[in-house]
């Protein structure tokens, strides 16, 4: 079909109805519309148009076109709407020997589905369970990570629910080199996610931390920002910023706020400008925050790479962020699917369940899905019910 604004619409009563809906004919998504409509016309085959634009979705079902997402690149819909953890029956024998022990194995025929590192609760009644780790060689392992995240000179961070405890095994793990995880909103991906990445810097286990996530805007943008590249970024990597100032801000003593500053004055008779702690780290080019823009051409040898709403990025850019990591690095995807303002990708075919999909039963790759909120009972129930 050869579609020709100036004469088609003259022996087509489709595209004159179309056109007067959308006058543009020169725009590129109307003419794939019209070439559409005119196979319809003088076609007897069904007229499918697959595309992944949701807004010429919706155009072409205002004009009668039946429109269809592409399939191959999306994930179960299972995978995305149950984050609970997978239980297995045991008897009482076999997890007290895994709680003396530490491991335990099973047969294959009672480990239906179970992928290498999926964490799961071992059970043997309603109210004995063990979490453990399925292990590389088909022994469940017990969870291995420290009561409380350590940050010298800093806050320390202790998980609250089972599954910042799975998550954290799995970011302090060092033969795992890709951890991908779901939650919604308050669950504390990116605060646990980024204090381990300090846990293991200060460790020496890293040479440092790489924080970055997409530069996707939520609703309406304010236009372009002014001032350099790190002034632009600054909105966008606000929450970020957040975080560490959290963790790495140092204890202050208790009393009145306004007799430490008056002691703090006398102290120093000249004003000076005090850097935050992560500040100073980020000039030592021991802690990179930075935008997804320029990562392409790079490669990133040990690092602890964590990449904040990963939810919002295409197969193919977390195709290219996998692709970076050198030897003795890890990255860690965190993020909700069900937060997308990406218009190109939905919660079955962004990036972040597309590795975890691909990647699943690799020996180096772990999962966890965080189910419980600790911000607040507020955004709890705004996750839950809005």
């Amino acid at each position: 079909v050869i579609y020709d604004p100036a004469s088609c619409p003259k022996n087509s009563d489709l595209l004159n109805r179309f056109h007067r809906i959308f006058p543009d004919r020169e725009r590129v998504d109307h003419r794939i519309l019209a070439a559409s409509l005119l196979l319809m016309q003088y076609n007897d085959a069904p007229v499918v148009l697959v595309t992944k634009d949701i807004n010429m979705q919706l155009k072409a079902r205002s004009v009668g076109i039946d429109c269809q997402d592409y399939l191959n690149d999306k994930v179960d819909a299972r995978e995305v709407s149950n984050y609970d953890v997978r239980r297995i029956e045991v008897d009482p024998n076999e997890l007290q020997r895994f709680a003396s022990s530490g491991e335990l194995t099973l047969s294959d025929e009672r480990l239906p589905g179970v992928a290498i590192n999926e964490y799961v609760l071992l059970g043997a009644g309603e109210k004995q369970t063990i979490p453990a780790r399925l292990a590389p060689d088909g022994r469940f392992v017990r969870l291995n990570f420290p009561e409380v995240l350590k940050i010298p000179d800093g806050q320390s961070l202790k998980p609250l629910n089972l599954g910042q405890r799975c998550l954290i095994d799995a970011l302090l793990n060092p033969d795992i080199s890709l951890v991908t995880c779901y939650g919604h909103a308050g669950t504390g991906k990116t605060l646990v996610a980024v204090a381990a990445g300090l846990h293991e810097m200060f460790n020496r286990r890293y040479n440092g931390i790489t924080v970055s996530r997409p530069v996707v805007a939520m609703g309406d943008q304010l236009g372009f920002l002014p001032g350099s590249l790190d002034e632009k970024m600054r909105p966008w990597l606000q929450p970020i910023h957040d975080a560490l100032d959290l963790l790495m801000r140092p204890n202050t003593p208790l009393g009145p706020r306004r007799k430490q500053q008056k002691q703090a004055s006398a102290s120093n008779s000249s004003p000076v400008t005090v850097k935050k702690p992560y500040e100073l780290l980020m000039e030592q080019g021991i802690l990179e925050i930075e935008a997804l823009c320029y990562i392409r051409g790079r490669s990133i040898p040990n690092r602890f790479f964590i990449l904040d709403e990963a939810q919002q990025l295409t197969p193919q850019e977390a195709k290219t962020i996998v692709t970076r990591m050198s030897r003795d690095s890890k990255l860690v995807l965190v993020g909700d699917p069900a937060q997308i303002d990406n218009p190109y990708v939905d919660s079955r075919s962004n990036g972040l369940v597309y590795t975890r999909n691909r990647l699943k039963g690799q020996p180096f790759v772990a999962h966890v899905a965080l189910n419980r909120g600790e911000r607040s009972e507020l955004a709890e129930a705004g996750a839950q019910l809005m």
